[in-house]
């Protein structure tokens, strides 16, 4: 058959316009699907990785492939400034990360970091109800997307020696995190020798004696084995401890909206479990490790005083030096006290 000239380049416009359309498709489905690469310190083969790889899996199936993730656990990518190092150059997009670490990006998320100021898990969760999403869109406004905040539990002193007052920990050789601004500052108000270290090089500390004390939460302390290099632990809450599933804001833009909708329908549901299940954990693990031989070490009512007065000094150097906010102070103590109120 033949085509009349005008018809014919009229079809040539047509079917370049097809083709110029479909390769705009192409280049667009290009740029929108995203693998986001996340690493964590946490051991492979918790069962929360179990379950944040699932939760992934299922998001990448959803999306039908626009939304990718790959996990790296067990400290592979490094730790947690090393993370953000590599988030802020690409190499990551994220991960599962102590709070302590973002605070650069949101100085009111240590608010809950606060040295002795919960008594207990009820008081926690009293206050974080209020509190939480205040500062998730605090870190999100600072350029790193978070999902529901994940407890990590109560920190306490784990030693080879027994301190049960402040004036015990004077030149006790405690491992701090490497770079971390929270850890810094409770060694200077503790009056303690810092060692920093890597997360992953804290176990062999602890056996050869560089490192003689250590302060975290019993579920930590049991992941990582370094209960079995310590003899006490004080019986004393030092500090409330979370993380964040975190992700780079400028790679979470780069996913649609409806996208994004479906992370969150895994995500957040699932970090608000692992939430529950941490506090749980805890308390089981606080009692294991007392069921190896740690030696549980009870402060008296004149200790607990003086450690009131350490909370007292720590708190006013926090407003001084501007690392708290005095509206976000005046919100988590007026909650705290009418949770008090009530208890009583």
């Amino acid at each position: 058959m033949i085509i009349s000239k005008p018809l014919k380049t009229r079809i040539n416009h047509l079917s370049v316009g097809f083709i110029l359309g479909l390769a705009l498709m192409c280049a667009t489905s290009i740029v929108t699907a995203q693998t986001l690469k996340m690493a964590t310190v946490a051991p492979d083969g918790l069962a929360w990785i179990k379950q944040l790889r699932a939760a992934m899996k299922a998001i990448d199936q959803e999306t039908e492939g626009r939304v990718k993730f790959k996990l790296y656990p067990g400290g592979v990518q490094g730790d947690d400034s090393t993370v953000l190092r590599k988030m802020r150059i690409g190499q990551l997009q994220g991960g599962a990360l102590a709070a302590g670490a973002l605070i650069r990006f949101y100085t009111d998320l240590q608010i809950y970091n606060m040295p002795l100021q919960f008594k207990d898990s009820n008081e926690v969760q009293h206050v974080r109800a209020e509190m939480d999403d205040g500062i998730i869109d605090g870190i999100k406004q600072g350029g790193v997307h978070v999902f529901p905040l994940i407890e990590t539990g109560f920190a306490y002193l784990l030693s080879k020696k027994p301190v049960a007052k402040p004036e015990d920990m004077t030149n006790l050789k405690v491992w701090v995190p490497d770079g971390d601004p929270l850890g810094e500052q409770l060694v200077k108000l503790f009056k303690v020798s810092p060692v920093p270290l890597n997360i992953t090089d804290v176990l062999a500390a602890l056996q050869t004696g560089l490192v003689d004390a250590v302060a975290v939460p019993p579920l930590v302390a049991i992941a990582l084995q370094w209960h079995n290099h310590v003899d006490y632990m004080m019986d004393l809450p030092l500090m409330y401890i979370y993380s964040v599933l975190a992700v780079d804001g400028r790679a979470m833009k780069k996913v649609s909206a409806a996208d994004q909708a479906v992370i969150a329908s895994h995500l957040d549901p699932l970090m608000k479990e692992i939430d529950g299940v941490n506090r749980q954990d805890n308390v089981k693990a606080f009692e294991a490790i007392l069921g190896q031989g740690v030696i549980s070490v009870q402060p008296s009512s004149a200790d607990l005083a003086a450690w009131n007065e350490v909370a007292v000094d720590a708190l006013a150097a926090m407003v001084a030096a501007e690392e708290v906010s005095q509206p976000v102070l005046d919100q988590f103590q007026a909650s705290l006290e009418a949770y008090r109120a009530q208890s009583q």
